[in-house]
C-alpha cells in the first residue's frame, strides 16, 4: 500500500466546496458507446456528495480522490466504474468506496477489481441487507457492507453473513441506506489506516471485528417491515 493513505470514491461527484478538498478529480462516461474522460462536473444526483460527507465525517483528514461515474441518472456502466477504479489506482488511492451495486457480472468490472486488488488496494463496496447479489459487492476479495439500523455514529456491526461482512450508520437517509452504511465503515477504514501506517488488510479486519458495536445480522421482529 502507499505510505499516504489516500481515499478513493467512485460516485456522483459532489458539492463544490467539497470539490476544493479533492486531491484529485476525473469523470467518466460513454458516449455513443466510447469511453471518455474529462473535468468533473457538478453532482446532479446528490448521492455522491451525501456519500462524501459520510466518508469525511468518518475519515477526517484523509485526502479524497474522486471519479466520477454518474450523471443525471442513477445508473452507470461496468466500464465506468471499471475506468473510475483503474484511476484511483493510479493517483495512489490505498482504499477505494464504491456505495453503487451493479445487477450483472461484467468482465470488465471483475477485471478492474482483480488488478486494484494486485496492486494493494483495499475495495469495499455496498451491499443490500436482503435481495439477490449485486457486484462489485460479490467479487472475490471485496469488502462488503450495508446499513445497519442499529449502529449510531461510529458504530458499525460484523455481520459475517452472506450478505455482508460489515454493516455501518444509516442516518436518517434510508433510501440509501447501503451506500452510506458502506461509506462510514470505509471512512473508518481510511482514518485507521492512517492512525496505524503499515496495518494489513487483515490485521484491519481483524480489529474492525474485535471493535464492532453488534455481532451477527439484525433480528427483525415479527410485523416489522
Amino acid at each position: 500500500m502507499a505510505t499516504e493513505v489516500r481515499l478513493g470514491v467512485v460516485d456522483s461527484g459532489c458539492t463544490p466546496a467539497q470539490a476544493e478538498r479533492l486531491g484529485a478529480a476525473r469523470r467518466f462516461w460513454l458516449e455513443d458507446g466510447v469511453l471518455r474522460e474529462g473535468e468533473l462536473q457538478p453532482d446532479r444526483l446528490g448521492h455522491g456528495s451525501a456519500v462524501l460527507a459520510r466518508l469525511q465525517g468518518e475519515a477526517g483528514r484523509v485526502p479524497v480522490l474522486l471519479a466520477q461515474v454518474f450523471g443525471e441518472q442513477g445508473s452507470t456502466s461496468a466500464l465506468q466504474v471499471a475506468a473510475g477504479m483503474l484511476w484511483l489506482a493510479e493517483q495512489g488511492a490505498t482504499l477505494i468506496n464504491l456505495s453503487l451495486g451493479l445487477q450483472q457480472d461484467r468482465p470488465a468490472l471483475r477485471q478492474a477489481c482483480a488488478e486494484v486488488q494486485a496492486a494493494g488496494v483495499l475495495l469495499c463496496a455496498s451491499s443490500p441487507a436482503q435481495g439477490a447479489a449485486v457486484y462489485p459487492a460479490s467479487y472475490p476479495g471485496v469488502i462488503r457492507i450495508t446499513g445497519d439500523a442499529r449502529c449510531a455514529p461510529g458504530q458499525w456491526s460484523w455481520l459475517g453473513s452472506a450478505q455482508a461482512d460489515f454493516g455501518g450508520h444509516v442516518g436518517e437517509r434510508r433510501m440509501a441506506g447501503a451506500s452510506l452504511g458502506c461509506a462510514a465503515v470505509a471512512g473508518r477504514m481510511a482514518a485507521l489506516l492512517q492512525q496505524q501506517p503499515g496495518l494489513g488488510r487483515q490485521q484491519l479486519l481483524a480489529w474492525l471485528q474485535a471493535h464492532a458495536s453488534f455481532t451477527g445480522p439484525e433480528r427483525r421482529r415479527a410485523g416489522d417491515a
